[in-house]
């Protein structure tokens, strides 16, 4: 397996309206990361995720970009990001931007050309259809609720939009259009930056007619996946890029794949099919939700998830490259999700970070996780800013009669402003994120959980998390050792080995609140010594049974 810079990198993610605000106007900015970066060293991640910073009207927090080539006001300047690049590259830390190029915003020069009449040179830059019987195109459902359509007046026609109606979707068909897009990135990794998260990078394919989505009764928009999750050309489109562009750098890329199996994800990053170097899969992030979605809420099986971990460990091992993450900015806070946000706390999210650190990948953490923040429960649907969240809300309760309480319980536990509350830095008023009003409110728990008590606290999760990181970058194994899944039925710990170049390591985890036993793979693995655990663990090594406390989790070098 050829080793590569961003195998064994640690990516952080900053989502910057929430992250550290240096002015006082209660959104985070530019200036405030910067202010932070020796947070981030010491905490020892090499690459960071930089949320979109683009010029955008903010209808979806800035992945709606008007200008690809200026910066949101709200966060700077340009000079303000040079020197954000300048610091992050002095403190050898890699810097990975958004990439959002499904869609454009409403108010781009392009749209706002687009728009004007049908034979305006930019019409073609995005989908126009004319209606179908007096009604939209086809039934596709928009990401964000309501038809994937929007009616416009000036030439009697209507545009696809698969998220917000102030989204576009750009037409990949155009050759034109992917030529302003390869400059635009060409023109970023000239400035210096190190690689692309691209956002939804397998929709920009759409299947030619763009044919109706499968009748649901009592639905009239329906889900249209099928017909633009990795469309007809979505490969020709990402070697295409790759030719003209990221085959030219030594960068990073991660497409943001929805809907996207372990076997198509060997397509997107096989190196010898020149794409991508690795996809953020969804399926694990899917394993709660019922058969309406994800706002239809059902308990976690360990079972499922064990399943769906091993196949893509297995499935991508020697072929591509897997991304490891259990929350984003699009997320909610993997402690509240999978841990213990109450009595265990602290336990369950170490037991977290290295049950995910442990596996074959490269491991994102999301901006709050390293502290242990959790999600939050604001007493108004007022409260709540996420336009996913807001338009959920409207068709359910508002226009669905839904009982109130019933939807809001979604909200707590899926919600994505879960993960957009300001980051926790001190005890002090708006947990230190800002002296102004902040954009949305603090998580009220921001006096015990900030990074301020973490950092003093030797015990805490912050330096727990230091700790994975260093190991992995001391041990080889870590990185590029292979999986094997353990006691597949047990339906409370989580196990496997990994296995490289003559050593192993054994990684047992106990993802519930019961102490439990779990018996040794005699025969297959015989411990030397303990690499790392979340509680105080005697000095002997187990030989048959190890007794597991509540969310423990053990990593054993051995034989």
């Amino acid at each position: 397996m050829k080793k590569t810079w961003w195998k064994e990198s640690v990516v952080y993610q900053i989502y910057p309206r929430s992250f550290n605000d240096s002015n006082g106007d209660g959104i985070g900015d530019l200036r405030g990361i910067i202010e932070k970066l020796d947070y981030l060293k010491t905490l020892g991640i090499n690459v960071i995720w930089l949320s979109p910073v683009y010029q955008s009207p903010n209808d979806d927090n800035g992945y709606d970009i008007s200008d690809y080539q200026a910066i949101m006001a709200e966060f700077g300047t340009m000079v303000d990001w040079e020197e954000l690049l300048a610091e992050m590259h002095k403190r050898e830390m890699k810097l990975i931007m958004d990439l959002v190029v499904n869609h454009t915003s409403d108010e781009h020069a392009w749209f706002v050309e687009s728009r004007k009449s049908k034979d305006n040179r930019y019409r073609d830059y995005y989908i126009w259809r004319p209606g179908k019987d007096g009604k939209e195109p086809n039934n596709w459902e928009s990401s964000f609720s309501g038809s994937a359509w929007q009616y416009d007046e000036a030439t009697g026609e209507y545009f696809l939009h698969l998220f917000s109606k102030k989204q576009p979707d750009l037409n990949w068909e155009n050759e034109k259009v992917r030529e302003e897009i390869y400059n635009m990135m060409t023109w970023w990794l000239d400035k210096g930056i190190d690689g692309f998260r691209m956002d939804v990078i397998n929709f920009i394919s759409k299947v030619p007619g763009l044919p109706d989505g499968d009748p649901v009764p009592g639905k009239k928009y329906v889900s249209g996946h099928k017909y633009y999750m990795n469309g007809p050309r979505i490969h020709e489109f990402l070697h295409e890029m790759n030719q003209e562009v990221l085959s030219k750098y030594d960068i990073m890329t991660v497409g943001e794949m929805p809907g996207a199996t372990v076997e198509q994800a060997k397509l997107y990053t096989d190196p010898e099919r020149k794409e991508l170097n690795m996809v953020f899969t969804f399926e694990h992030m899917d394993l709660d939700s019922g058969p309406n979605g994800k706002w239809d809420l059902r308990p976690l099986k360990l079972i499922d998830l064990k399943e769906n971990i091993t196949k893509w460990q297995t499935g991508l091992h020697g072929v591509g490259w897997n991304s490891l993450y259990l929350n984003n900015h699009d997320q909610p806070r993997l402690v509240s999700r999978f841990g213990n946000d109450k009595e265990y706390r602290v336990e369950s999210a170490k037991m977290l970070a290295t049950f995910l650190h442990m596996l074959q990948g490269t491991p994102y953490i999301y901006q709050g996780e390293e502290i242990g923040m959790t999600n939050v429960r604001f007493d108004s649907i007022d409260d709540y800013k996420d336009i996913e969240i807001l338009n959920m809300y409207k068709e359910k309760v508002i226009e669905g009669n839904e009982p109130v309480e019933k939807v809001m319980e979604s909200i707590y536990v899926k919600g994505r402003d879960n993960a957009r509350t300001p980051m926790q830095w001190n005890d002090s008023e708006h947990a230190g994120f800002t002296t102004g009003k902040p954009w949305i409110k603090v998580n009220p728990n921001y006096k015990e959980i900030n990074a301020e008590q973490a950092m003093a606290d030797g015990n805490s999760i912050y330096h727990y998390y230091r700790k994975l990181i260093q190991l992995r970058k001391n041990h080889p194994i870590i990185v590029y050792g292979d999986y094997k899944l353990l006691d597949k039925e047990n339906e409370q710990i989580f196990a496997y080995l990994r296995s490289y170049n003559g050593e192993r390591l054994l990684v047992v985890n106990n993802f519930t609140a019961d102490t439990v036993e779990f018996r040794m793979p005699v025969g297959e693995f015989t411990p030397t010594s303990l690499l790392i655990s979340n509680y105080e663990v005697e000095a002997n090594l187990p030989s048959e049974t190890l007794t597991l406390r509540p969310y423990e989790t053990r990593v054993y070098f051995g034989k």
